[in-house]
């Protein structure tokens, strides 16, 4: 329960005042100058403030150019600087100025300069706010409730609660917002309350009742992240000595400060990189938005302060806009016109525009700052060399790096070892040390390491491989804290379609197939299957293709691994396949880039969020348009400022450029145009979203090449052949040989021949432009739907490292408000049904198919919306599948059609058993129990009931973004 502001020129409105106030901060040295508030506090002179507010008025008549920067940086310097000398000359032993005087020597100095058009602006502006001042001032209330209660504060002292300050706090977190209560929380609050009560738990008390009502009310959501918001101004403010209290009115004036002193002392602590402090601050400082703390929902907000805020002994010292600032001074610290560069990043970031990835987040501007995202390796099949990739996935973890480690080349279990005259073990042991090693050097003690490997389908080792994640065996043999991945050739896939025989072989003894693809391999592959009947080639096993696929759908519905990713497409349309050969996916299986002993490839992400681009009537292309010209350079940027802890990837990262630019918010998306998931209509969205999305990112990185240079490797690419992604899809259905293989949509909408054009006469700044990660963190952070996940239930409480929240799904709740359907019954109902509408028989049927949850969707819409955006995009997409009533047949099928559907990956199977869930109205009140009528259900129960859904508490997600 904080309010305490300090303020000079430019100043706020200082409403609501706190009879709680820390009086150290009025205490000043004999000879200070000090400075009246209009609510009557003192508090010591500071000049800065002066700077920020001539800055602004400046900014607000002559724009932010560079070529205005200097003249205003220069000026702007010099008027502070007469202001403050008239004070001193007033007042040589030190005396009190009241805030309307100083403001008063603004306005004179700023005439004298000849600055009349400023002048002019800045009495408009003292104007208005005077204006603001007074209606907030009539509309502020004093305490309407007599509450006899004594707070302990910090010292141990005890006051009375100033319950006038505690219904300001709630009354103002729920401005704005439609269908909450205030007075509904401030009588829930003080119920909570006792005498002697913390001043803490004052505040915990306004935030947990809030938080209560979510389920009711999706806004209430904001209404606690607004009141959490006055604990963590609080904590920030309190270290950056900045003052005591403030509310969020407050904090329009104090943000400019604030962040000037948390940028010194952040370089004093040696969090932050010193060159942040050679930014011109008190620009930066004016250009913070402090409204757009008013965004966040409570989970986003609760998750930036818990994972991401820079802190020090446990205390945060960021604010959510100096957290947005600071990573936007860190992605334009090589910048010419870094400021203007800056503030251009911060307006993307701090609107929810765009987001860059967590690793992004975490280190942007820091001493380390390991931006990347992802890291493939290929694992070499020599003692040194295993060890070697195993010591660099323990270097890549430690500063937050996913890992996608390829293992192919090692020789399988029985293979003839020359130098030992001995036999292999194979890659299973090793995997072992991997699991271990991940989990030992987790991420910057933020997160486990997080690692997958990938096994192609013809390797001896492929059957053990399957069962490393099962929970029964010789535990010697599992890995139960890594990901793994089948990397599966065309060839085996035609094989499983014609029920025909598979031969699995040592890579040592067949060396050329880990490097070839495409008809290539087939060619290849078929050679050295006839040297298995003819006894020249004597290690090799046969299985019936078919026994093998369903083996992997088997381990895939028991344990969720390995994940099916499809080695063909992904090399087949690679830009890069001049240069390389892509073997293996990452994390998260939307990384496609080159890998090979001398190079680890390393990938840069960011996600637009598609609700900022969307309306009712559609997407909003020009502003999309604006958002990826920017996000791309942004990008481009983490490349060279990148932390990179093992040379292979510096050199393969420059080389190449490779960033992925991705989506979140999809389903969101369709709901802000009322479109069902599984309808044509969505199909049909996420093809031309996706189309629009790949022709800006191409253009941004062409137009970017033209300004900085193509990259290194780009002669020979597909790009400088004038072949788009978009065009690859031809080289795929050559590739397959069969028409009956490849079912892939070729539509398109836009010019694309003139960007043909351009990228040929321009080249590319980035071999890679764009992947769709998992977003799961981020999309937490700006409030929207993952990635392009349908939503998981439309009711639920979602558990993770920072607590328990709960989400309801605001678009249903609106929808049933506007038709006189949204009461307690209905919140009850959700949760009875575990947030479906389907069994609901008062939901008209529109409402139903629209609301379908993620198990409520067939997933050949999720299939067949992932193959239109697979299309346009260079790289992959982190697609999870959700089946409901899962069996063999059912998962056969959805796997083929994400192969002939010409998908590059997919991610996680999320599948729920035939007899799953069995409704129980026992008086313990459990819901939710699986039926253990079948061996499938009891296999199968616990994805049942928690499906290994990417979320903030799965790290293995989170690596990605």
């Amino acid at each position: 329960m904080h309010t305490e502001t300090h303020s000079q020129a430019g100043s706020a409105p200082q409403a609501g005042s706190s009879a709680i106030e820390d009086s150290s901060l009025n205490a000043t040295a004999p000879g200070q100058l000090r400075v009246i508030k209009r609510n009557g506090k003192v508090v010591p002179y500071t000049n800065d403030k002066i700077i920020v507010a001539i800055t602004k008025a400046f900014l607000a008549v002559e724009g932010g150019n560079a070529a205005a920067s200097s003249r205003i940086h220069d000026t702007v310097g010099r008027l502070a600087d007469q202001v403050t000398a008239i004070f001193k000359r007033r007042l040589v032993s030190g005396g009190t100025i009241h805030i309307e005087e100083i403001q008063d020597q603004v306005e004179l100095a700023l005439m004298r300069a000849g600055e009349h058009k400023v002048a002019r602006s800045y009495v408009l502006y003292r104007e208005e706010q005077s204006r603001k001042r007074a209606a907030e001032s009539a509309a502020l209330p004093t305490a309407s409730r007599e509450v006899n209660v004594n707070v302990t504060m910090e010292d141990g002292t005890l006051q009375p609660l100033d319950m006038a300050r505690l219904e300001h706090l709630i009354r103002e977190a729920c401005l704005g917002l439609a269908d909450v209560d205030a007075d509904k929380i401030i009588d829930e609050t003080i119920k909570n309350l006792y005498d002697g009560v913390s001043l803490r738990d004052v505040n915990t008390s306004m935030v947990m009742t809030a938080r209560t009502m979510i389920e009711l009310e999706p806004n209430y959501s904001q209404v606690t992240a607004r009141l959490l918001m006055d604990s963590l101004r609080a904590e920030a403010l309190q270290f950056l000595g900045v003052a005591k209290l403030a509310d969020q009115q407050e904090m329009e004036a104090l943000y400019g400060q604030a962040f000037a002193t948390y940028i010194q002392r952040g370089v004093e602590l040696e969090l932050l990189d010193p060159e942040l402090a050679r930014f011109d601050l008190a620009k930066l400082g004016a250009a913070l938005k402090g409204s757009r703390d008013m965004q966040f929902n409570y989970l986003g907000l609760q998750t930036l302060y818990d994972r991401y805020f820079l802190h020090s002994d446990d205390t945060r010292i960021e604010l959510p806009q100096c957290f947005f600032m600071r990573v936007a001074m860190g992605l334009s610290a090589r910048e010419q016109n870094r400021e203007e560069r800056a503030i251009e990043f911060y307006d993307l970031l701090s609107s929810f525009d765009y987001m860059a990835s967590t690793p992004t987040l975490f280190n942007a501007g820091t001493l380390r700052p390991q931006l990347s995202s992802c890291y493939l390796t290929t694992v070499p099949d020599d003692l040194h060399g295993i060890y070697g990739a195993i010591q660099d996935n323990a270097m890549l973890s430690k500063f937050a790096g996913g890992l996608g480690n390829d293992w192919t080349p090692v020789r399988a279990l029985g293979a003839y070892i020359k130098g030992t005259n001995g036999k292999s073990q194979g890659v299973v042991p090793f995997l072992k040390v991997v699991n271990d090693t991940a989990v030992a050097v987790n991420q910057g003690g933020k997160r486990k390491g997080a690692v997958c490997a990938y096994l192609e389908t013809w390797h001896m080792d492929i059957e053990e491989f399957l069962e490393l994640r099962k929970n029964t065996g010789d535990d010697r043999r599992r890995t139960h804290d890594m990901n793994t991945a089948n990397w599966i050739p065309d060839l085996f896939m035609k094989r499983v379609l014609e029920e025909g025989e598979w031969t699995l072989f040592s890579p040592n003894n067949v060396p050329e197939l880990h490097d070839l693809y495409g008809q290539d391999f087939e060619k290849k592959y078929l050679e050295y299957e006839a040297k298995t009947r003819d006894g020249s080639l004597k290690l090799f096993k046969r299985v019936p293709a078919i026994n093998l696929w369903r083996k992997m759908l088997s381990m895939l519905f028991e344990t969720g691994h390995p994940w099916v990713t499809f080695k063909d497409p992904c090399n087949v349309r690679s830009p890069q396949q001049h240069v390389g050969v892509v073997h293996s996916s990452n994390l998260c299986t939307e990384i496609t880039l080159n890998t090979s002993k001398d190079e680890i490839a390393v990938c840069n992400l960011g996600s637009i969020n598609l609700t900022h681009h969307v309306s009712e009537t559609g997407l909003d292309v020009a502003k999309l348009e604006r958002t990826i010209k920017t996000a791309v350079r942004m990008l481009d940027n983490v490349i060279d400022i990148n932390y990179y802890s093992v040379p292979a990837a510096r050199n393969s990262n420059l080389k190449h450029r490779p960033v992925g630019l991705g989506i979140m918010g999809f389903q969101d998306a369709l709901y802000m145009q009322k479109i069902a998931y599984a309808s044509p209509q969505a199909v049909e969205f996420a093809d031309r979203s996706m189309e629009a999305v790949s022709y800006f990112a191409i253009q941004a990185s062409s137009d970017l090449a033209l300004e900085r240079g193509s990259y290194s490797s780009y002669e020979g690419s597909l790009w400088s052949q004038g072949v788009l992604p978009i065009d690859s899809i031809e080289m795929l259905a050559r590739e397959r040989g069969e028409e009956k293989y490849l079912n892939m949509d070729r539509s398109q909408s836009m010019d694309w021949n003139s960007l043909r054009n351009k990228v040929r006469t321009q080249g590319m700044r980035n071999s890679n432009v764009m992947a769709i990660a998992p977003t799961a963190t981020i999309a937490n952070i700006t409030g929207v739907s993952q990635s392009i996940e349908p939503t998981y239930q439309n009711l639920y409480v979602k558990s993770n490292l920072s607590g328990e929240f709960t989400v309801v799904n605001p678009y249903l709740v609106h929808e049933l408000k506007a038709r006189g359907l949204w009461d307690n019954v209905m919140v009850n109902d959700l949760k009875y049904y575990d947030g479906s509408v389907l069994p609901i028989d008062r939901v008209p049927d529109d409402i139903k198919e629209q609301f379908r949850t993620a198990f409520e969707v067939e997933p050949r819409w999720l299939v067949e919306s992932a193959s239109r955006r697979q299309k346009w995009i260079d790289q992959a997409q982190s697609l999870n599948l959700y089946i409901a009533q899962a069996n063999g047949k059912k998962l056969d099928i959805t796997y083929k059609m994400a192969w002939l559907s010409g998908l590059k990956t997919t991610y996680y199977l999320r599948a729920i058993g035939a007899s799953a869930t069995e409704k129980s109205t026992i008086s313990d009140g459990r819901l939710n129990r699986v039926s253990s009528g079948s061996e499938e259900a009891a296999a199968f129960s616990q994805a049942a009931e928690v499906p290994n859904a990417c979320s903030i508490d799965n790290p293995d997600c989170e690596a990605c973004q």
